[in-house]
């Protein structure tokens, strides 16, 4: 039995891999009491700290039908949650003991459903809804919830696509959108799915899904509908049946939409079976409308788009290689429509990562490639030891002894295969066949029947020219199969001699591919998704539809965007008597809002308070995406208080956590000792608009600034080790304040810096990018460079000298060569350049120029080489005969 100074254990009430659940007295006064405790003996952090989020939930709430938390105390390494014990079992236990009667079920639905609603009131989701975590005291009349160690404090979380086995909450009871794999976020109505499945459960004694394979779970809750209860037990009511169905809608629109709408109709449920004993047939969700503001994620307008997107997974599903570019202005829906993907890739156990190329990110090549396969490595990583060992295998036998190779542009790559042993390092094209050629072998292990894959990259009109290759390469491959790329774009931000069109023509030369053009949305489409956010006739919204559809011109985000403006500036308001929403469409149109998105949350923005504002505005320097550690790193402040000065931001939906560990630290003032790794905890601007409103905040003289102190603290922080992995952020931050620098030590660092990402971007041939900041050091170096800086100047020079042969200026690469010979100090050095020189001649077919060079470099070595054949060849005849002679008798 588990002990727990100052507490009497009694039994234990439940027990799984990571929670054993206790119940026991408080010695000093005997209180009952229910102890949860952490079972490892080192516990990650993440655990402390969702024990310690569950305990500040509960002290929030302060609600009957949850528990007191009583304290929260030291536990061995770890923490115990300490609770008031109110007697009863579960539902769970319940069920298992008998049927329940709709007499029992009834009066119970209707105090389960009126707590979470006083739940829900307090802005707070659960998130793990089952019946093993409501518990019911018929003696004491007490139903509750238990388990809040998942709950949000959020209107709306983004789930990440993860492994089934490691999603949060329970899979048997989440819902579509908690699965990662539906086009929506999660809101308060996740737990009304949740709820359904357990009303489900208790009415049928069995779950409407059952399988022991995870991956079949969730395409079941996202794609499949269960029999409806009554079909399978004839003594249950239809209507009963039809509100559970509607709780377990797939669309969290098709759901009641309140707690007091579903509260109602079970009431009239309990009514007539207490007056007639029995429950006649009556129209459901009637009183069924939400007092919370929710825009519908639902999309307009987009049948014959989606259905393109549909059959070409099709095609991919039976062994092709495909790829689909979606364009459209910014906020037209570009990404919600490829999300509809989620669906088929989940039935066909396929894998969908993205990647999001940045318009402050250009000179970091492959970014968007990256940012993909790093979030395939990170579910990977989630499988079982058995299925990650598989993976082993499978790259090893792929990429042969070249995995290094791969580890150098992707390294959690390592996390998987392990250390690899160095390659050897090549020039030009001989590098470039071989990254090619290692890249295809790897993404073959990711492209098969069994899992096909869809890499979907976004802002494509950003993206870099070797990505572009990439994709290029990709796409021609003759291996390729089970493979399909969908691309979006802003067409209205791209010309014909644009990167972008250019590499799409070639591609279409040799493949065709699907294109898909969203236009705005027309006033009919405007007008249904605001009367289904308002939950009203179309009849009623057409003023008000009419009005945002001349303000937004029928583009979506804008559209939504207006509408929460209205709803913050309560110029929509939710009228509790009557039960429906109301507003001014007159009044609103004298208000005088801004005609474009860029300037309506740029006055959003400016309604934060300025610690939030100025945390924004540092972010916004590092991109879209962000993570807590850098944050807290260049604003000099505390994790916490970082966190803290976010929270804002996220409440009002500008910023969106990527991930659960920013509750650990928004909760409690010493969160930093039990939260998880802040590198970890990450976040996004809500969309590419929002991040362009915020960068615009600050004014053109001080953007500079702000990049070279992020740059000079980024660099005080790494370290040595870590350098190479961020060196594209670090020195890009610096390049664009490099006029700043005031001293030439401080100049003559970035010169180096530059020279470290120019060869990196050479390993993954980005060959412009690196021609980019080998330049960039070149011109920070002063005149009198090659002799203080002789070995950085060399290096800087001979590898420019390579990148303009491959980059295409052959002129500028024979001049870059001749102020690097002229330079070289040592016979080593000017071997290595002679050598790459001659190369380059040999490659673009300049045989005579090369053997010219290479009788230059022979002289500077005091060896000449006959001019006549005859002589020639006798001279060589001489150097064959004294190797023999060296090796003679010796084994080779």
């Amino acid at each position: 039995m588990i002990a727990v100074a100052g507490y009497n254990v009694r039994e234990i009430i439940s027990q799984d891999e990571h929670i054993t659940i206790c119940r026991g007295h408080r010695e000093k006064d005997q209180k009952p009491v229910i102890l949860k405790v952490l079972n490892k003996e080192y516990p990650k952090p993440e655990e402390i700290s969702r024990l310690r989020f569950e305990y500040e939930i509960l002290k929030e709430l302060d609600i009957k039908g949850t528990p007191d938390p009583v304290s929260l105390e030291k536990y061995k390494k770890g923490l115990v949650l300490v609770m008031e014990d109110v007697g009863g079992k579960s539902v769970k236990t319940w069920i298992e003991d008998q049927k329940i009667t709709e007499a029992d079920f009834l009066p119970i639905s209707i105090q389960i459903t009126e707590i979470l609603g006083e739940i829900h009131q307090r802005n707070i989701i659960h998130k793990d809804i089952k019946p093993s975590n409501l518990i019911v005291n018929h003696e004491a009349g007490y139903v509750g919830f238990i388990d809040f160690g998942i709950a949000s404090h959020l209107s709306r979380e983004t789930q990440k696509i993860v492994t089934p086995d490691v999603l949060e909450g329970t899979l048997a009871y989440i819902s579509p959108e908690q699965t990662g794999r539906m086009n929506r976020s999660v809101d308060y109505r996740s737990d009304f799915y949740s709820l359904g499945v357990s009303f489900y459960e208790m009415l049928r004694g069995e779950l409407p899904f059952s399988s022991e394979d995870p991956m079949e779970l969730v395409h079941c809750h996202i794609a499949k509908t269960p029999d409806p209860p009554h079909v399978k037990d004839k003594t249950i009511p239809k209507v009963i049946s039809d509100i559970v169905m509607k709780l377990m809608s797939k669309n969290a629109e098709d759901r009641y939409q309140s707690a007091y709408g579903l509260k109602a109709d079970l009431e009239t449920c309990l009514r007539q079976w207490q007056e007639k004993g029995k429950i006649e047939p009556f129209e459901i969700a009637r009183n069924d409308i939400s007092e919370k503001f929710q825009i519908s994620q639902k999309l307009y307008g987009r049948e014959e788009e989606i259905e393109t997107l549909m059959t070409c997974f099709d095609q991919v599903s039976g062994g092709k290689a495909e790829m689909i570019l979606v364009s459209g202005y910014s906020g037209i829906g570009k990404s919600s429509l490829v999300e509809e993907i989620h669906k088929p890739v989940a039935r066909q156990r396929g894998y969908f990562i993205s990647g999001k190329f940045g318009q402050f990110k250009r000179n970091i090549p492959l970014s968007s490639l990256i940012q993909a396969f790093q979030e395939l490595i990170r579910q990977l990583l989630t499988e079982s030891e058995d299925k990650v060992s598989e993976w082993k295998n499978s790259l090893l036998d792929a990429l042969g002894g070249m995995g290094q190779v791969i580890i150098d542009v992707i390294p959690e790559v390592e996390l998987i295969i392990g250390k690899q042993p160095p390659v050897l390092e090549l020039d030009g094209t001989d590098a470039q066949n071989r990254f090619r050629d290692v890249f295809e072998n790897f993404f073959s292990v990711f492209t098969t029947a069994a899992h096909p894959l869809v890499l979907f990259l976004d802002d494509l009109q950003w993206a870099d020219q070797a990505s572009l290759r990439f994709i290029r390469m990709l796409m021609t491959r003759k291996k390729g199969r089970y493979l399909l790329i969908v691309g979006a774009y802003r067409d209205n931000e791209v010309n014909p001699s644009h990167p972008l069109m250019i590499t799409l023509e070639e591609i279409r030369k040799e493949k065709p591919f699907s294109t898909i053009l969203l236009k705005p949305l027309d006033i009919s489409n405007t007008n249904q998704l605001i009367s289904d956010s308002l939950h009203t006739s179309s009849e009623n919204t057409v003023p008000l539809s009419e009005l945002l559809q001349q303000k937004t011109h029928g583009n979506p985000f804008f559209i939504s965007q207006f509408l929460t403006s209205l709803y913050e500036n309560d110029l929509l308001n939710f009228d509790i008597r009557a039960r429906k929403w109301t507003w001014d469409t007159s009044h609103i149109e004298g208000m005088g809002f801004a005609d474009n998105v860029v300037e309506l949350m740029a006055s959003k923005i400016r309604k934060l308070s300025e610690t939030t504002q100025e945390f924004l505005k540092l972010a916004s320097c590092l991109g879209t995406k962000f993570d807590l550690n850098t944050l807290a790193m260049i604003s000099n402040s505390s994790h916490q208080n970082t966190a803290l000065g976010l929270w804002e931001a996220i409440q009002e939906g500008v910023v969106v956590p990527l991930d659960d560990g920013y509750r650990y630290y928004h909760e409690s003032h010493d969160a930093d000792e039990y939260a998880p790794d802040p590198g970890t905890v990450t976040y996004r601007m809500l969309h590419d608009r929002i991040h362009e409103a915020v960068y615009a905040q600050i004014p053109d003289t001080r953007k500079k600034e702000v990049h070279l102190r992020i740059g000079r603290i980024l660099l005080e922080n790494i370290s040595k080790a870590e350098l190479e992995e961020h060196i594209f952020g670090l020195v890009n931050h610096l390049n664009m304040a490099a006029d700043l620098l005031k001293s030439q030590e401080e100049k003559d660092e970035l010169a180096r810096l530059n020279l470290v990402a120019g060869k990196k971007a050479m390993a993954s041939t980005a060959h412009s990018v690196a021609l980019g900041y080998l330049s960039r050091g070149i011109s920070l170096m002063a005149d009198d460079a090659w002799d203080v800086h002789y070995v950085a100047m060399f290096q800087l020079h001979r590898e420019r000298t390579e990148c303009e042969f491959l980059c295409g200026n052959m002129d500028k690469s024979e001049e870059v060569f001749a102020i690097t010979l002229e330079h070289a100090k040592t016979k080593m050095d000017m071997g290595n350049i002679y050598e790459l020189m001659m190369g380059v001649y040999l490659t673009t077919g300049k045989w005579p120029e090369g053997m010219k060079l290479g009788q230059e470099c022979l002289q500077r070595f005091d060896i000449e080489l006959p001019d006549d054949p005859e002589r020639l060849q006798t001279a060589l005849d001489e150097e064959y005969r004294k190797i023999d002679e060296n090796l003679a008798g010796q084994k080779i």
